[in-house]
């Protein structure tokens, strides 16, 4: 076996509790204009509002843009690019969840390149170098705070989109522990639930021949040996402290694995790419308008035990992270661990039309980068059988 590897990830990451104290002299050292992206609940949190002072008092220039909306719409990113060009920021902060640091790297691509979001839509569009990112997240599920995607939602599209460069990944990034402690229980289950279907989809992905270039050709490489060392340990991370952190938020402990967990998923799947449950959550969100995390997630384990006469010896290795007798206890157990902490079982129980089964089929095979990345393959008929299992919780009808 080639032992290939290849991983990408901001300059600096710096993890632990009270961490974010550190923005400032962090930031002193990248720019002298700050423009604070995050939502309108953070900007008037005090955490944020230290941050920001904080800043002030170290002679940087600061703006906060509490604007961001939830899925990032593409007009609401431009719209904030230009509002900041008169601010003239030369480095851009994004605190929060996934939206926030999306956001934020959807403006720094903008005011460093102009544009439009849709001139950078799919793969390797940047052209080049951003302005100098902080990413400091304060949910622990998208990886966002370590990875080279920004996603957003096209109106026009009905559907979520992406700008995939190594450009996007943050310069540096600050994981405090603390910021997620008053997170509510729903959102640590969604959070932490879509940060275990990257680490599990990533362990799971197709691996590729590793010809001379492909990181270069391709920002999804599939699985490979560094990509499996973070998704391997984010599984174990997020299976020993997910439940409890949902249940006992104050937990601090369990916190830590937790967006540990996120942040290694995020370096997995950074290079591994996702697959299947992403390929169908995309048009199951577009028509039930839920949750991302909460979407994937209910897909993973029908996505599992599809693929599970490929993935036998990932399956075992996860059997052995997690603690469990044998391979055929993985997926039931992955399952419940979600069922236990409020994700829905099933796509009907998420929402969805039965009679729209035929048509998230067919938009989910058109999304040809996720379902590519999936180890058994998916023909349309076969996606169907899929959907539907999802739909009905029928995991054996995919043996």
């Amino acid at each position: 076996m080639n032992p290939f590897g290849t991983i990408r990830a901001p300059r600096e990451l710096i993890f632990g509790f009270g961490q974010r104290h550190a923005l400032s002299a962090v930031a002193g050292k990248l720019g002298r204009r700050a423009l604070l992206i995050t939502d309108a609940r953070l900007a008037g949190d005090p955490a944020l509002q230290a941050m920001a002072d904080r800043l002030a008092k170290a002679g940087l220039a600061v703006r906060v843009d509490g604007s961001t909306l939830p899925d990032v719409p593409v007009d609401s990113a431009m719209a904030r690019a230009a509002a900041a060009r008169d601010f003239a920021p030369d480095l851009v902060i994004g605190v929060g969840g996934g939206s926030c640091l999306d956001m934020a790297k959807c403006v720094a691509v903008l005011l460093t390149h102009g544009g439009q979001p849709q001139d950078y839509y799919g793969e390797y569009k940047v052209p080049g170098p951003v302005m100098p990112l902080i990413a400091i997240p304060t949910t622990a599920g998208t990886g966002s705070e370590v990875t080279p995607v920004a996603v957003l939602s096209d109106t026009e599209r009905s559907l979520k989109v992406g700008i995939s460069s190594p450009h996007l990944i943050p310069t540096v990034s600050i994981c405090d522990p603390e910021l997620t402690l008053t997170c509510p229980p729903g959102l640590t289950a969604i959070a932490g639930a879509d940060a275990l279907t990257h680490a599990i989809e990533a362990y799971t992905a197709i691996r590729r021949e590793p010809l001379p270039g492909i990181a270069q050709e391709r920002v999804f490489v599939g699985k490979n040996a560094l990509s499996d060392h973070f998704a391997l340990r984010a599984i174990e991370l997020l299976w020993q402290g997910l439940a409890q952190a949902v249940h006992e938020g104050s937990d601090r402990a369990a916190r830590a694995k937790v967006m540990m967990g996120a942040t290694l998923a995020g370096l997995a799947f950074g290079v591994a790419g996702t697959a299947a449950a992403h390929a169908i959550q995309y048009p199951v969100g577009a028509l039930t308008h839920t949750a991302h995390g909460a979407g994937v997630a209910c897909l993973m384990p029908y996505v599992m035990a599809w693929n599970a006469p490929r993935i036998q010896d990932e399956l075992a290795q996860m059997a052995r992270a997690m603690g469990l007798p044998g391979t055929p206890a993985v997926i039931p157990a992955v399952a419940a661990l979600f069922q236990a902490i409020g994700i829905p079982p099933t796509l009907r129980d998420l929402g969805l039309a039965e009679d729209r089964i035929d048509w998230v089929a067919e938009q989910s095979c058109g999304i040809a980068r996720l379902v590519q990345n999936t180890p058994r393959p998916l023909s349309l008929p076969d996606m169907r059988t899929l959907v539907m299992a999802a739909y009905t919780g029928d995991r054996a009808a995919l043996g």
